[in-house]
């Protein structure tokens, strides 16, 4: 389900569903600060759960439950817009990811969001740029996670470039060191493969410069405790200790007998992986040092929760983004938006659209149903609804961005009812919209500053009736044609529009 935003925050959770470990962040919020109260994370290793047929394993599923059935006694009561729950790469990659999302959600009680990896990388910049002091030079930032990387060049708190490669410690792991054997030809391997990863993004990153080079992940964090251990560093990472602490595990020959001070034990086993893909990272960036941030993902999910409740809304800035590029007709959107969400208003309680985030999906629909006209009128919906869900939204998870293409393609025309379908239950509240959607655009089908009657709508189960002021639907054919046709185009749903 959309996510509502929490009115008067006082504590705030983000959550972490990462490929390596689950992280948890409990927050005290005041104004557009946040004080952090509690911090737990375990190694779960959801990405080493995927199978060839990219399956996540009944075993991968068990452990990441029993993690956040712990988890879940920090944010028992919370409400809804206090919790924001995010899964990464594992879960973009794990075909029967939504068996393991419904039994996670069944044990937190708030929505888990599966989120793309330019957004995971927009996330980890706002909690690395709120984490380090305000500086005006350019961060490049890097974050090696269980089955991606995330690349980000930014200046103060706006990203620049973000970028997400298909290289983790965990899947890198699994493919190069999995018997735990250290080997020079190993090494290689998955440092070549790591090289040929970041060749189509290194261009771009060399392009726009940096002053400074940050790491955020604990890959980074355990990398650099090793190279201080061996006197070549105070913990940041730097050349000289990458080749030391490559030629220390050489001599070591496996992972259980990784030693350095610093260095948990339960992160040996993807250490080796996690070195290899920094040494490239080092080499195609010509890095001399990187310095280690404790903020990322999860604190960047916080200020973006935060900034959600302080109208600060990143996912309403892209869509003015997006309407912009597409020359969308902002005064019609506009119109089409105010009558939606007054229809809305109306039915939200009979149609059980209160809870979660349903108003402002409606509302993001009205304001963007038309971007498909820029490419052409033939078929303008269905080009809207690729545009959406094939853009890259920042701020909105996989899930509603696929909710927001589904209303545009279905705004106008035939109702593809198997494709709302796939979304279970959820599936009758998005019909639900978008017939509300239909209907504030049937309302204003003549554009312009025409005035328009005040209308009365009732809800039934699959119905809805629209009731007009005596007389004014016989003086307005067109408007009664409209809605004749419309009835028609519902009922192929199972839906009755009805007007008086």
């Amino acid at each position: 389900m959309p996510q509502n935003s929490a009115k008067n925050l006082s504590l705030i959770a983000a959550i972490d569903l990462g490929s390596n470990s689950f992280h948890m962040v409990v927050a005290k919020a005041h104004h557009t600060e946040i004080r952090i109260l509690e911090r737990l994370g375990e190694k779960v290793q959801l990405a080493a759960g995927i199978d060839e047929e990219r399956r996540l394993s009944e075993e991968a599923m068990q452990r990441g439950l029993e993690c956040l059935k712990r988890f879940a006694q920090l944010i028992n009561g919370m409400p809804d817009g206090a919790v924001r729950i995010v899964g990464t790469n594992a879960l973009r990659e794990a075909r029967n990811r939504n068996e393991f999302i419904q039994r996670a959600e069944a044990i937190l009680g708030h929505p888990v969001e599966v989120i793309s990896g330019r957004e995971e990388a927009r996330l980890i910049y706002l909690g690395v740029s709120h984490t380090l002091a305000d500086t005006p030079g350019k961060r490049l930032v890097a974050d090696i996670g269980g089955g991606s990387t995330e690349f980000i060049i930014g200046q103060r708190f706006e990203p620049l470039l973000r970028e997400s490669l298909q290289m983790g410690c965990v899947s890198f792991t699994q493919r190069y060191f999995r018997d735990g054997k250290i080997t020079p030809a190993r090494y290689a391997q998955a440092y070549t493969a790591a090289r040929l990863e970041l060749m189509s993004i290194e261009n771009a990153l060399h392009r726009l410069t940096w002053d400074e080079a940050i790491g955020s992940s604990g890959t980074i964090r355990a990398i650099g405790a090793a190279i201080k251990a061996g006197g070549l560093g105070n913990g940041e990472v730097n050349a000289e200790g990458l080749a030391w602490v490559k030629r220390k595990l050489f001599k070591l020959g496996e992972t259980d007998k990784i030693d350095f001070e610093g260095v948990k034990p339960d992160r040996r086993t993807i250490f080796p992986a996690g070195l290899a893909i920094l040494e490239a990272i080092f080499d195609a960036l010509e890095l001399q040092r990187m310095d280690h941030c404790d903020g990322a993902l999860r604190e960047g999910v916080l200020f973006d929760l935060l900034g959600r409740h302080h109208h600060e809304d990143v996912r309403e800035r892209t869509l003015n983004s997006l309407m912009e590029r597409y020359h969308v007709d902002q005064g019609q959107a506009a119109r089409v938006e105010r009558k939606a969400l007054h229809a809305f208003d109306q039915v939200a309680k009979d149609w059980k659209l209160e809870e979660g985030n349903w108003r402002d999906l409606l509302g993001w629909a009205a304001k963007v149903h038309e971007v498909g006209l820029d490419i052409a009128h033939y078929h303008y919906h269905k080009h809207g609804a690729y545009l959406i869900e094939h853009s890259d939204l920042s701020g909105f998870s996989r899930e509603d961005q696929q909710m927001l293409a589904l209303l545009v393609r279905g705004h106008r025309r035939n109702i593809p009812k198997d494709k709302f379908a796939e979304f279970g239950d959820e599936g009758i509240q998005l019909i639900r919209l978008c017939v509300l959607l239909r209907f504030a655009i049937l309302f204003h089908h003549i554009r312009g500053t025409q005035q328009m009657p005040k209308v009365v709508l009732k809800a039934g189960a699959n119905s809805l009736e629209v009731v007009f002021p005596e007389g004014w639907l016989e003086q307005n054919q067109l408007t009664q044609a409209d809605f004749a046709n419309e009835a028609e185009w519902l009922a192929r749903v199972g839906f009755v529009l009805s007007v008086r």
